[in-house]
C-alpha cells in the first residue's frame, strides 16, 4: 500500500476498511518516516497483511479521543513517542521546556506526563476487555522495576501501572509480528507469554524455566542495594544470545516476566525494514501548524546501524538496542539516498550516515553472533579488548559511493564518532578522509569529561586517549590545510565528580581556549548504569560507594565551572573555588579561572563564610531530603 496510514473514520471509509487490526496510539505527531518508530512498527504491520490506524497525540483527558477509529480487532499500540515523555517534557533542572520538536508547531503540552501510563489507562477505561501492547523507547527502558528522577521515587514497572498486557522492548519488528500473528489465530493475550523481546504478568509460577529470580520489588523499595544487584543481573542478559527469562515479584502474587532478548535482524531483514513504503514525511494535515520540526534533523540523513558495543554507562541503548550492531547494506543505503536525492528540496547535502555510533558498521568480534557479548566484560572499556575486530573499510567505501551519487555535494558524519575506536585502526585512511571529506567545519565528539576517576564512573576511556585523537585531529587538518575544530560535548555533575573533578575540568577548559555554549549537566533517565549510581550510591558494577552530586545548588557550581567565563557565574564559580580549596585560580595571573571581586579581603572572608553555610544549607538538604522519603516511606 502507499499513501498515509488511516487517522480518522474518513480515511477508513476512503481505504475501505471496516475495522482496524491494531490502532496505534502515539504521543508524538504522526511522521511517517523510518526515524520514528511508530511509523516502522505500523509499516511492519502493514506489510504482513494487517491493518494499522494511527491517533497521535489524543485528548487524554478525554477518554473518547481514543475512541475515533473504533475498536480494534486485535489491539491497541501505544508509544510515548521517540523520546521518554518526561526527558521531552523537562530539562534536568525538571523545569519545562519550551519547545517539543515532536508536535506540530513545536507546541507544548500535546501530550501527558509518562504518557504510556496514562494512555494506557485512558484506554482500559474505555475499552476494558481489549489487549494492549506498549512498546518504544519509554516502556522499553521502564520495563522493570526502575527510579524515576521527575518524582524521585523507586517505580514498578510500567507494566503494571500502565494496566497494559505486554511489553515489547527494544525495536520490536519481529516481536510485534510475532504478537500480531498469535491474537490473529485466536490466542488470549494473556497466553502470549512465549515471545522473545516481550515482558509479561502473570500470577502462575509454572510459566517459568531457566528463570532468574531478581529482588522483590518490596525488597528493593526498601533498600537500595538490592536494586544495584539487581539492575547488574539484568545488564548481563540483554544479550540475545545468553540472555535469561527475569522474573521479578510484587505484592499479592503477582510476577512481572521478561523473556530473553529477540535475536539481531540480519542485512537482509534491516534493508527490508528501510524498504517499507514509508511517505518520508509529517501527515500533511500538520502542514497548517507549521509541520512538525524534528523531521528537519533527519529529513536529508541516513541510518546505516543500530546497536551500540561503547558501553558508555549513562546511555540507555546497551538495554534498548543492544550491544550488537546491526547493519544495512550498502546498496539499501544507496537506494534511500537516491530517494532523498530526488526530493524538490533537496540541495546536495546529505547531513548524516550514521547511527548510535557512526563508525560501528560491523560486530565488535567474530565470536560475538555465535556465543553473544561478554557478560562481564565491555569491548572498548577500560582498553580496547585483544578480541576486538577494528575495522572502517565497509564504512568508507560507502561513504564513497554516496560521495558519487549525482546531485550530491556533500556527505557528513553528524552522528557520534567512536575515538578510542578510530585509534584503535592501524590504518588512518578512514580517519583522513573523514578530516578530508566529511566534517562541516566542526567535529563533534563526545570526551565527556577530562578527570580519570570520573570517566572511570561513565565507562569512558581515560583522558590520554582523547588527548591522542586530538593531536591526530589536528595534524591531519593542518596536512590538508584545513581549519576545522573539534566540540567537545562535556558533562557536569555525573555520579563520582566531586568539585575537585569540576574544577581540573574547568582548567581543562582553560587550557584549549574553550567556551561552551552549551553543557549537559548528567541526566538521570530510567535504566541506566549512571542512574542507578545516582540514585542508590552504588556502582552496581563493584558493588561499591560512588559519590553522588544530588544537591541543586552543587550541581549549578559544577556546571557553572564549565563556563566559568560567563559573568553570570561568577558566584557560583567563586564558591565553588573556595569550597574547593583552590583560590590559587582566582587572581591576575593566566592560569586564574576568575579576578578577585573589588575589596578582595573582605570579600574572601565573606565567600569562606558563604562557603561554610553553604555546607550547613547542603546538609540541612540532605537531612530534609531523607526525612521526606521516611515520612512518605511510613504513609505506605
Amino acid at each position: 500500500m502507499s499513501g498515509y496510514l488511516p487517522i480518522c473514520k474518513e480515511d477508513l471509509e476512503k481505504q475501505n476498511i471496516g475495522q482496524l487490526d491494531f490502532v496505534y496510539v502515539i504521543g508524538d505527531a504522526y511522521v511517517d518516516h523510518p526515524s520514528f518508530g511508530h511509523a516502522i512498527i505500523s509499516r511492519i504491520l502493514e506489510a504482513h497483511g494487517y491493518s494499522v490506524g494511527i491517533i497521535a497525540q489524543p485528548d487524554w483527558k478525554d477518554p473518547d479521543s481514543i475512541a475515533i477509529l473504533g475498536r480494534p480487532r486485535l489491539a491497541f499500540l501505544i508509544s510515548s513517542g521517540n523520546m521518554d515523555s518526561m526527558v521531552n517534557h523537562y530539562y534536568v533542572s525538571k523545569k519545562r521546556r519550551s519547545m517539543d520538536a515532536y508536535t506540530p508547531g513545536g507546541k507544548v503540552g500535546k501530550r501527558p506526563d509518562h504518557a504510556t501510563v496514562v494512555y494506557g489507562n485512558l484506554i482500559r477505561k474505555k475499552y476494558k476487555d481489549t489487549p494492549i501492547i506498549i512498546g518504544g523507547i519509554e516502556a522499553s527502558l521502564r520495563r522493570m522495576a526502575h527510579y524515576d528522577y521527575w518524582s524521585d521515587s523507586f517505580k514498578r514497572s510500567i507494566l503494571l501501572d500502565s494496566s497494559a498486557d505486554l511489553i515489547s522492548y527494544g525495536m520490536g519488528e519481529r516481536s510485534i509480528v510475532e504478537i500480531a500473528d498469535a491474537l490473529d489465530s485466536g490466542l488470549k493475550v494473556s497466553d502470549i507469554t512465549f515471545i522473545k523481546g516481550t515482558v509479561y504478568k502473570t500470577r502462575d509460577d509454572s510459566l517459568f524455566y531457566d528463570e532468574i529470580r531478581l529482588s522483590s520489588y518490596e525488597q528493593m523499595k526498601e533498600q537500595k542495594r538490592y536494586y544495584a544487584e539487581s539492575f547488574k543481573i539484568q545488564y548481563d542478559n540483554t544479550d540475545p544470545f545468553t540472555g535469561k527469562m527475569l522474573v521479578e515479584e510484587y505484592p499479592h502474587g503477582v510476577y512481572v516476566v521478561q523473556n530473553p532478548p529477540q535475536p539481531p535482524l540480519s542485512i537482509q531483514e534491516m534493508d527490508d525494514v528501510y524498504a517499507l513504503p514509508y511517505m518520508r514525511n509529517y501527515h500533511p494535515s500538520y502542514e497548517e501548524a507549521g509541520g512538525v520540526p524534528a523531521i528537519s534533523e533527519i529529513r536529508f540523513s541516513l541510518v546505516s546501524n543500530r546497536g551500540c558495543f561503547g558501553g558508555c554507562n549513562f546511555c540507555a541503548l546497551t538495554f534498548h538496542q543492544g550491544r550488537t550492531i546491526q547493519i544495512r547494506s550498502n546498496e539499501s543505503i544507496i537506494d534511500e539516498a537516491k530517494k532523498i536525492i530526488s526530493m524538490s528540496d533537496f540541495k546536495g547535502y546529505i547531513h548524516d550516515v550514521g547511527g548510535p555510533t557512526a563508525n560501528f558498521r560491523h560486530p565488535s568480534c567474530e565470536k560475538q553472533l555465535k556465543y553473544g557479548v561478554c557478560k562481564n566484560k565491555q569491548c572498548l572499556f577500560p582498553k580496547p579488548c585483544k578480541n576486538l575486530h577494528v575495522d572502517h573499510s565497509d564504512y568508507l567505501a560507502l561513504l564513497r559511493k554516496l560521495r558519487e551519487l549525482p546531485g550530491v555535494k556533500k556527505v557528513f558524519v553528524r552522528s557520534g564518532i567512536r575515538f578510542d575506536y578510530l585509534l584503535a585502526d592501524p590504518d588512518d585512511t578512514f580517519f583522513r578522509e573523514l578530516v578530508e571529506h566529511h566534517i562541516s567545519g566542526q567535529l563533534k565528539v563526545a570526551p565527556e569529561h577530562i578527570a580519570d576517576p570520573v570517566l572511570l564512573r561513565m565507562g569512558k576511556p581515560e583522558n590520554s586517549v582523547y588527548e591522542r585523537f586530538i593531536i591526530r585531529y589536528k595534524r591531519l587538518n593542518e596536512k590538508m590545510g584545513k581549519k576545522q575544530f573539534v566540540v567537545p560535548y562535556l558533562m557536569s555533575s555525573h555520579p563520582g565528580s566531586t568539585l575537585k573533578e569540576a574544577v581540573a575540568l574547568a582548567e581543562y577548559i582553560r587550557d584549549i581556549g574553550y567556551m561552551p555554549e552549551q553543557v549537559q549537566d548528567f541526566y538521570p533517565t530510567p535504566s541506566t548504569m549512571s542512574t542507578v549510581m545516582y540514585y542508590t550510591g552504588i556502582d552496581p558494577r563493584d558493588m561499591k560507594p560512588v559519590y553522588v552530586v544530588n544537591n541543586p545548588h552543587e550541581k549549578m557550581m559544577q556546571r557553572a565551572l564549565i563556563q566559568y567565563r560567563d559573568p553570570k557565574n561568577y558566584d557560583l564559580v567563586y564558591e565553588a573555588l573556595v569550597k574547593a580549596g583552590r583560590e590559587d585560580l582566582i587572581g591576575y595571573d593566566k592560569k586564574c579561572l576568575i579576578r578577585p571581586v573589588k575589596n578582595a579581603s573582605h570579600n574572601a572572608g565573606k565567600e569562606h563564610k558563604n562557603a561554610h553555610t553553604t555546607k550547613a544549607n547542603d546538609k540541612k538538604y540532605t537531612k530534609k531530603r531523607q526525612g521526606k522519603k521516611e515520612t512518605k516511606r511510613k504513609r505506605k
